[in-house]
């Protein structure tokens, strides 16, 4: 039988043996089940709150907004991505000497091939010399993606969770990395294959970062920021369509305001995580880009940066959702022609079927045992599938190898293409 736990009025409905079924109780408890008791389920929730916030001018000696970020200026240790203290080390040591915070700097080297354990345990190895309270000395992490999920995955094993704040200093980390709730590392041949969910408390987006972000890694960026844009977001594609290229050109500092581009790619993140952070859906219109990308970007290392490696991914899935109707050829080739402005790869020679069918049977396994498969219906828009066929991806794939041929893009970085005389992809005649 069931009976409630003296602790609390209510108990847990039970399947066969007492155990708690699968949907398990409804709401905060202790629930006992056995008569004298024998089990019990506890049911309880941990509240999330966290902020992501544009504060330019974050490192003015007299904006207060990162020193006080995560609580109360104090003590702080400071994780800083090596090229970015380089660039801004003498501006940090002015600003929190300024606001009279006592801080201590570890300055670590933050790229994929880096992207491990290691890295890790040397934030964890910091944070025990410097002595860091529990709760009431956020780390602040400076720097890109990876530096902020190293950062991120040391703070949530030390103590089991110590706070963080982020200022992601790349274009990828400030609308994407640094955005959501998702720790990770790379191990063995598997991009954040180890990884955990803790948001950072704060996170705070300078866009005057990007003035001394390289052109490789503001194109970076733009992929991630495409990616909203064809699965969710129309008008953010239109402004990528019209002002993209000269927004990679001026770094977002110029006369062409990419204010819009950059709140419209954050809110879209964020509406999509927020009623899902831990993932308990598997279809997740944010995984566009991140099928066949996890594999082929870790088999590539260092030849594609991550959002290259999305964008091949999303080139791949844009010709798979034109073959089958869910773009017109139109869409598609105007699709595959922004990529090229902004100059991002559409193909890379790992884009074969053996590679592909290895990069779909491990997602298959991450997404538990289907494919999910997010394609573009339309622009700004998006469906589901899970009947992605070998044919379909060797198609596909021979498709983008003859558009990536066709014209070379500037710089020798991505790809171009041209119609053919029936108004489609030109490689239509080929046959998977």
């Amino acid at each position: 039988m069931t009976i409630p736990s003296p602790h609390h009025p209510h108990a847990a409905p039970t399947g066969p043996g007492g155990s708690a079924l699968a949907d398990g109780p409804v709401g905060h408890g202790l629930y006992a089940t056995g008569d004298p008791v024998t089990g019990w389920t506890v049911a309880t929730a941990l509240p999330v709150r966290y902020q992501v916030r544009f504060v330019p001018g974050v490192l003015e000696p007299g904006d207060p907004a990162l020193a006080r970020a995560g609580g109360p200026p104090g003590r702080r240790l400071v994780v800083v991505e090596a090229r970015v203290h380089e660039l801004y080390g003498d501006r940090l040591h002015h600003y929190f000497l300024a606001q009279g915070v006592e801080y201590e700097t570890l300055v670590l080297p933050a790229h994929e091939q880096v992207k491990t354990m290691d890295s890790v345990f040397r934030v964890a190895d910091r944070m025990d010399s410097f002595g860091i309270s529990r709760r009431g000395e956020p780390v602040i992490a400076i720097g890109g993606g990876v530096l902020t999920d190293v950062v991120g995955l040391a703070c949530s094993l030390y103590r089991r969770s110590t706070p963080f704040v982020r200022v992601p200093t790349t274009l990828i980390g400030l609308v994407d990395a640094g955005v959501g709730a998702k720790t990770g590392v790379n191990h063995g041949r598997h991009k954040n294959r180890l990884g955990t969910y803790h948001p950072a408390v704060d996170t705070l987006l300078d866009p005057a970062f990007l003035a001394t972000l390289d052109r490789r890694h503001l194109g970076n960026g733009l992929a991630e920021i495409l990616k909203v844009a064809l699965i969710k977001d129309r008008r953010l594609f239109e402004l990528l369509d019209a002002h993209g290229r000269e927004l990679l050109d001026e770094r977002f500092q110029g006369p062409h305001d990419g204010t819009e581009v950059l709140t419209r790619a954050v809110g879209g993140m964020l509406q999509e995580l927020q009623p899902n952070l831990w993932e308990h859906r598997l279809e997740r219109l944010m995984d566009y880009g991140h099928s066949f990308s996890p594999t082929v970007e870790m088999r590539a290392l260092p030849e594609l940066l991550h959002g290259e490696a999305v964008c091949v991914d999303m080139a791949l899935t844009t010709v798979v959702a034109e073959r089958r109707g869910l773009l017109d050829a139109e869409q598609a080739e105007r699709i595959l022609r922004l990529m090229g402005r902004l100059e991002l790869p559409v193909w890379h020679p790992l884009i074969e079927p053996a590679t592909l069918g290895e990069a779909l049977a491990d997602t298959v396994r991450h997404r538990d045992g289907r494919q999910r498969l997010p394609l573009p219906s339309g622009i700004g828009a998006g469906v589901f599938v899970d009947d992605l066929t070998d044919r379909e991806l060797a198609y596909a794939a021979r498709v983008l190898r003859q558009w990536s041929a066709a014209v070379p893009a500037p710089r020798g970085q991505a790809a171009g293409g041209k119609r053919d005389g029936r108004g489609g992809l030109e490689g239509r005649e080929v046959r998977a």
